[in-house]
């Protein structure tokens, strides 16, 4: 299987720098590997980019919903699958055969997430050497082949989403179908809007690992803004039609109690007032009828 590699990055060469150099490890040679950046401060030392023989640099506008459809843009005609990996994730050495592996046994499959060793963005980050550790650990105990026996499990099927750092997508399937550029900057959900409108089943899988380090430095979207998203992106995608209500509502109900519940006592990485004050603005905006995700660019000027 031809598996074009996409990943999306802006200010955070440092990210890029850890991340290439596993990407370069994969047993199974990715048919593309596309940096769409947005400039060159964007970028590491070329003797980083060096070590993926092939890379191509795509410049995007910032916001990842676009710079995810600019590199869909630059996709080869004869790509069979793409999987979008963030800067901060680092695969283990068999994703690309894991891919091709899981939409050989899960034919009727249009998109796959695979299993997380670690999350750091439900913390406060990992560090590259415990990342390291724990891949390592992992392929030691699962090995690194090309192909592994038996075959891969379904963690979860039926999925209304995926998970935007690992995950992979047949070419069929997305046709002309692109990411809401309407989500701006960090685009939050947009990973799962884009994986609900595409045909077929979703499916988190064990077929390939990795981790997300989680890395907090040049995010962009501050407390008040991803607050202010927690609100206005579920609604605006439930009207869309890509998201059931029942799971719009839990996803932003939830997050509102978090902020709220936490604002006293909130974790050091986190700007939990921050974002319960954009809550309040978001819910402000719905009762007047201005309620759209893109007011957080209105919100991010001076």
């Amino acid at each position: 299987m031809r598996i074009a590699v996409i990943i999306c990055s802006a200010g955070r060469p440092e990210a890029l720098a850890v991340m290439l150099p596993w990407l370069a490890r994969q047993t199974q040679r990715p048919s593309q590997i596309l940096l769409v950046v947005t400039g060159p401060a964007d970028l590491p030392d070329w003797s980083v980019l060096a070590c993926c023989p092939g890379l191509q640099v795509v410049r995007s506008d910032r916001g990842l919903p676009k710079q995810r459809n600019r590199g869909l843009d630059y996709l080869a005609p004869d790509c069979e699958a793409v999987v979008f990996m963030d800067d901060d994730y680092l695969p283990a050495r068999d994703v690309l055969a894991g891919i091709a592996r899981a939409f050989d046994h899960f034919p009727q499959a249009s998109g796959l997430s695979g299993l997380l060793l670690a999350d750091g963005i439900q913390g406060g980050g990992i560090s590259a050497a415990a990342a390291r550790d724990l891949i390592l650990r992992h392929e030691a105990q699962h090995g690194a082949r090309p192909v592994l026996p038996g075959p891969p499990n379904a963690l979860k099927r039926g999925m209304i989403g995926l998970y935007g750092c690992n995950m992979a997508y047949r070419c069929r399937d997305i046709g002309a179908r692109r990411f809401d550029e309407a989500l701006p900057l960090y685009g939050w959900q947009e990973d799962v809007d884009f994986a609900a409108r595409l045909p077929g089943e979703k499916i988190r899988t064990d077929a390939f690992a990795g981790v997300h380090c989680g890395m907090r430095a040049g995010r962009e979207t501050s407390g008040p803004l991803l607050g202010y998203s927690q609100v206005a992106n579920p609604l605006y995608l439930w009207r869309k039609g890509s998201l059931p209500a029942r799971f719009a509502l839990r996803l932003m109900l939830r997050n509102l109690l978090a902020n709220h519940a936490k604002s006293l006592s909130p974790e050091p990485w986190i700007d939990r007032q921050g974002r319960a004050r954009g809550n309040w603005i978001a819910l402000r905006d719905a009762l007047s009828g201005r309620l759209h995700p893109e007011r957080i660019l209105d919100m991010a000027r001076p």
